[in-house]
Formats: C-alpha cells, sequence, structure tokens
C-alpha cells in the first residue's frame, strides 16, 4: 500500500480534496466518524485539532477504513487503499477558528426564546437534555458543549442579552511532539493573517526541527491588505521545504453551510493567490460548499490539461462537509444513549445501514473535484 504517493499525486493533478474536521472541533466520536466515512469516500487529507485525543481519533477511524477498502471500492467509492494524510492545525495568534463560545445560562432570561440553540450548526448549545440517565435530574445541563464548538461565532450576534462571549487560545506543538516524532502525523496547517510576520516566525523556529518529517506543510490566511507581499516574506521564511506547500485562501471561514454566496470569497482569494505566482499549490477554504467547483470550472481555474500552468489544486471543505454528514452522526449518537438504556459506544461501521449512506454522502462533495481526473 503506497499510503503516502496517491494523495501528493492529487495535489499534482489539480484533484486535491481536504476535509477539515475543525481547528477546535473535539467531539470525538464525530472525529472518528467523519474521517472514516471522507476515507472511503476518497478523501487526500483529514484536517483535525491539534490534540492528542483528537488525532487519535481520527487515526483510529483511518485504520477501520483500511479494512472496508474492498467493499468501497465494490460500491464504487473513491477509495483507492491510500490513505489520506493526517493533518494538524496550529495557530500564530489570534484566529477564529481556535475559539469556543462560552456563557451561562442561568442568566439567561427564562423567556428567552432561545436563537443560539436553533442557529448553532454543530449542535453544541443544549439547554437541559439529559442524555445519561446516571445524571441527576437537578443537574443543569445547560450551555455550550465545548467538545462540538467549533468558534464560528453565529451564536453571538443573534443572541438578545449579549449573554455569549468566546474565549480564544493557541495551539501548542508541545502537545503534537509525541505524535509527530513517531509519524503519526502527517503534515501540518499554520492559521495566520497579515501582521503576524513576527509570531509567525516564533512559531516556526518552534516547528522547523519537525519540518523535514511533513509531507505537507499548508498555510492558511484570509484575505487582507498587503496579503501577497506577506506570503512572499513567509515563502522566504520558511524556504527551503523537504516536503509541499500549500497555500489555503481562507475565504470566508466557517460559513460553507450558509449558502452558495459564500464560496465567491474564497474563490476570489484563490485567484488572487494564483496570480502572485508563489511556489507551491493553491488549495481553497472559508465558505466552500457543493458550488465551490462548479465555480472554479465556469472561471477557468481547475486544471484542464497537462499544459495549464495556473490552476486551484484542491478544495477544502470544513463546516458544510460535517453538517452534510450530521444526520447520520446524529442517528448514531442517538443510538448509543437511549432514554431508556445506555448503550456501549456504537462505532459507524459497525452500523452498515449508516455507514454505507454517510460515505455516499461524502462521496457526492469528494467525487466534484475527483471527476477532473476523470476528463
Amino acid at each position: 500500500m503506497t499510503d503516502l504517493l496517491d494523495p501528493l499525486q492529487s495535489l499534482k493533478a489539480g484533484n486535491w480534496f481536504k476535509l477539515i474536521c475543525g481547528a477546535s472541533f473535539q467531539h470525538l466520536p464525530a472525529v472518528r466518524s467523519l474521517a472514516l466515512a471522507y476515507t472511503l469516500a476518497g478523501a487526500d487529507c483529514i484536517d483535525v485539532a491539534a490534540d492528542p485525543a483528537v488525532i487519535a481519533a481520527a487515526q483510529e477511524g483511518l485504520e477501520v477504513a483500511k479494512d472496508l477498502f474492498k467493499d468501497a471500492k465494490a460500491r464504487g467509492y473513491g477509495y483507492k487503499g491510500s490513505l489520506p494524510l493526517l493533518m494538524v492545525s496550529l495557530n500564530d495568534g489570534e484566529d477564529p477558528h481556535f475559539r469556543k463560545a462560552e456563557f451561562n445560562s442561568s442568566d439567561c432570561p427564562k423567556d428567552c426564546h432561545r436563537p443560539c440553540e436553533t442557529i448553532c450548526p454543530a449542535q453544541a448549545i443544549v439547554f437541559n437534555r439529559i442524555d445519561d440517565i446516571s445524571t441527576p435530574l437537578n443537574v443543569n445541563t445547560s450551555g455550550v458543549e465545548a467538545q462540538k464548538c467549533y468558534g464560528c461565532g453565529r451564536c453571538i450576534p443573534v443572541c438578545p442579552y449579549g449573554k455569549i462571549y468566546t474565549k480564544s487560545y493557541m495551539s501548542t506543538t508541545t502537545a503534537i511532539a509525541p505524535l509527530v516524532m513517531s509519524q503519526v502525523v502527517d503534515a501540518i496547517e499554520i492559521h495566520t493573517q497579515v501582521g503576524h510576520l513576527t509570531k509567525f516566525r516564533q512559531l516556526w523556529q518552534t516547528i522547523s526541527p519537525w519540518a523535514d518529517q511533513f509531507k505537507v506543510i499548508a498555510i492558511s490566511c484570509p484575505d487582507g491588505e498587503g496579503i501577497i507581499d506577506y506570503l512572499k516574506a513567509i515563502t522566504e521564511l520558511i524556504t527551503p521545504l523537504h516536503g509541499s506547500l500549500i497555500w489555503q485562501t481562507d475565504g470566508r471561514p466557517m460559513s460553507g453551510d450558509i449558502g452558495d454566496g459564500t464560496t465567491l470569497a474564497s474563490v476570489k482569494l484563490g485567484q488572487k493567490v494564483l496570480t502572485a505566482n508563489l511556489p507551491g499549490y493553491v488549495q481553497l477554504a472559508g465558505g466552500t460548499n457543493s458550488y465551490t467547483v462548479a465555480k472554479l470550472k465556469a472561471m477557468g481555474l481547475l486544471k484542464s490539461s497537462e499544459y495549464h500552468q495556473h490552476y486551484v489544486s484542491g478544495v477544502a471543505y470544513g463546516s458544510y462537509a460535517r453538517v452534510l454528514l450530521s444526520p447520520i452522526l446524529d442517528q448514531l449518537e442517538n443510538q448509543e444513549v437511549s432514554p431508556t438504556s445506555v448503550k456501549a459506544k456504537v462505532r459507524l461501521e459497525a452500523e452498515p445501514e449508516l455507514l454505507w449512506p454517510a460515505v455516499k454522502l461524502a462521496h457526492s462533495l469528494v467525487s466534484q473535484i475527483k471527476s477532473q481526473q476523470e476528463r
């Protein structure tokens, strides 16, 4: 099995697909199931939080996928037997991807209609839901389920009383050092933004001793005045690299599930970075959804032949990809704990009636960019 060759070939071919589980998303059962389903659907990379438990959950999903290779192939899905790269995300400063919502539910007025609960795409805000019959009825379980929150911030403006706030954090390389050294992690992504060069340099100095071990190093940056000069400065700082370099154009962070218009910012930023002729590959993120590949095709930004020099090499999907599978993952979670009994953890692969519909949904998204290789 050539575990690491096919994903890198996808970069060169211009049909790279990355699943973003979320830099702050720490719901371990969901991470495991997402990694499994999207691996079987043909994903090239799984991006997770720099948390040893999260990394282990994703790794477990990848390992399970190995045993289901023949079944996935027989069903016509994209998994060819080569595992996707496992990537972790780091940040060099304040970043919306590295935060979680918080509020004290006891401060919420009883007559509030709770728009925060309705708008949360991760279903991370709950009020008085008892999932475990062993939990005393007088225990208040209301509030934000931190492991599910990935920091999109949509709950903040809808709170009628301004009770919700966010808590940001810095990722730390010390958390992933043992996993990097044992070569469990194949790639890293550094979230930065214009004006952070000093902070980026400090983080890079910490990472650089391990840099040659990574197959891919991705730099994620939103648009901003002077972005091209900033990315050029980063290029000088990190060159030379042993592995592949990806510029992730973070158009409109964590918004792909809102609507088709969110993809425009990512496509425009990708086009902007392409014109700068930076070394490495350009990959979209931030607002990507089922409209993204069609938009790239319409604008001539996907590789059309071996002579096509300037093209977007891939697309990363975060909130849209997770929400796409959420109805099935919710069913799985409901089977794990019921009102009448506490069941052992139910794994997605143990429920074929849920597994293969999940893979089918994942493949419907993965195949959009992968269809480029079928011309």
